[in-house]
C-alpha cells in the first residue's frame, strides 16, 4: 500500500466550518429570530418541478435522477414525465386553489419551448416562475468548460424570461448539481437566489464573483421523488413525514423564530390518481394551522431580508 501524498493534507483555504469563503458558517439556533408577515410562524413554500427529460439523453457526466433508465427509446419513462405536464399538473392546480397555496414553478426552459399552453396557464394565474436549467439532461458539473456552462446558463435564462414575461430571479440546477463556477454565472445573469444547497433550514447569503446571492433551503429530504421513488416509501409515508416536519418546525419556531417548510413536488409523481389524495391531505393539514403563511419563494426571501 503506497503512502498518501502530503499534498492531500494541505488545503488552499482553511476556515471555521467548511473550507471555503462562500458564506459565513453559523449555527441556526444562534441567529437572530425571523418574523414572517402578520406574526406567522411557518412559511410554506410549495415548489413544483416542471421538467423536461430528453428521450435521447446523454447522461454526461451522470444519468440524471428521474431520467431515462432503459435502452433508447425509453418511452415508458418519457411518456410518464409527459403525463405529469399534461394531466397531473391540473390536479395540482385544483388542489392549490382549494387550499390557498401560492406555488412557485421551477420550469425547464426546453419544456416552456415545447409546451407553451402550460406556460400560458401559469402566466394567467400570476404565479412565480423560476428556472430549472435548460433541460434535465443539460447538467452543470465540475470540470465543465466554463464558456460552455456560461452559454447554457444564458440560454436557459434568456429563453425562459422571454417566454414567461417574468424577470426570473430564482434558479434550481438540474439534479441540484453545480460546478464551482455555477453560482458566479447565475449572479452574472441576474439570479438573486438559488436552491441547490440543502445544508440549512433558512436562507443565507452566498458570495460570488458578481456580488452576493441567497441560498434558499429547498429540502431534498422532503421531496416526493426522493421519498417515494428513491427511498421507496409509500405516498402515505410521504404525507406522514411532511406533517411531522410541519409540526416540528412550528414548535421550533415558537422559541427560535420563523421557519420555512419547503415542499419540492412533481406532477408526474404526486399527480397520479392514486397519490393526489395524499397531497390534498397534506395541504389540508398544513393550511389548517393558523400560524402557516403560504407564499412564493420570492416573497419568502423578501420577507426574510
Amino acid at each position: 500500500m503506497s503512502k498518501l501524498d502530503n499534498k492531500y493534507l494541505h488545503y488552499p483555504h482553511r476556515s471555521y466550518g467548511m473550507d471555503h469563503n462562500r458564506y459565513e458558517w453559523s449555527m441556526l439556533s444562534t441567529r437572530p429570530k425571523v418574523s414572517w408577515p402578520e406574526g406567522k410562524l411557518l412559511a410554506l413554500w410549495v415548489n413544483v418541478g416542471l421538467q423536461f427529460f430528453p428521450l435521447n439523453q446523454r447522461g454526461v457526466p451522470f444519468k440524471v435522477p428521474g431520467g431515462m433508465t432503459k435502452p433508447y427509446p425509453d418511452l415508458r419513462h418519457y411518456s410518464l414525465r409527459d403525463y405529469g405536464n399534461r394531466v397531473g399538473i391540473y390536479r395540482f392546480l385544483k388542489a392549490f386553489d382549494q387550499y390557498g397555496i401560492k406555488p412557485t414553478f421551477a420550469v425547464s426552459t426546453r419544456l416552456a419551448e415545447r409546451t407553451p399552453y402550460l406556460i400560458d396557464k401559469i402566466k394567467e394565474r400570476g404565479d412565480e416562475i423560476i428556472c430549472h436549467g435548460y433541460h434535465m439532461d443539460a447538467l452543470h458539473y465540475g470540470g465543465q468548460d466554463k464558456v460552455e456552462e456560461a452559454e447554457l446558463v444564458e440560454k436557459a435564462l434568456d429563453g425562459l424570461r422571454k417566454m414567461t414575461g417574468q424577470d426570473v430571479k430564482g434558479w434550481i440546477s438540474p439534479a441540484k448539481n453545480e460546478s464551482a463556477n455555477t453560482p458566479d454565472l447565475l449572479a452574472a445573469n441576474g439570479i438573486t437566489y438559488f436552491c441547490d444547497w440543502v445544508n440549512d433550514d433558512m436562507p443565507y447569503v452566498f458570495q460570488t464573483q458578481h456580488g452576493p446571492i441567497t441560498a434558499m433551503p429547498l429540502s431534498t429530504e422532503l421531496e416526493d421523488y426522493f421519498i417515494i421513488l428513491n427511498n421507496l416509501h409509500s405516498a402515505e409515508s410521504w404525507a406522514e413525514q411532511i406533517c411531522d416536519a410541519c409540526d416540528f418546525l412550528l414548535q421550533e419556531a415558537k422559541t427560535q423564530g420563523g421557519r420555512i417548510l419547503s415542499l419540492n413536488i412533481h406532477p408526474w409523481v404526486l399527480g397520479q390518481p392514486h397519490r393526489i389524495g395524499q397531497l390534498e391531505k397534506v395541504l389540508d393539514y398544513i393550511c389548517s394551522k393558523r400560524e402557516v403563511w403560504p407564499a412564493y419563494a420570492g416573497e419568502i426571501l423578501a420577507a426574510f431580508k
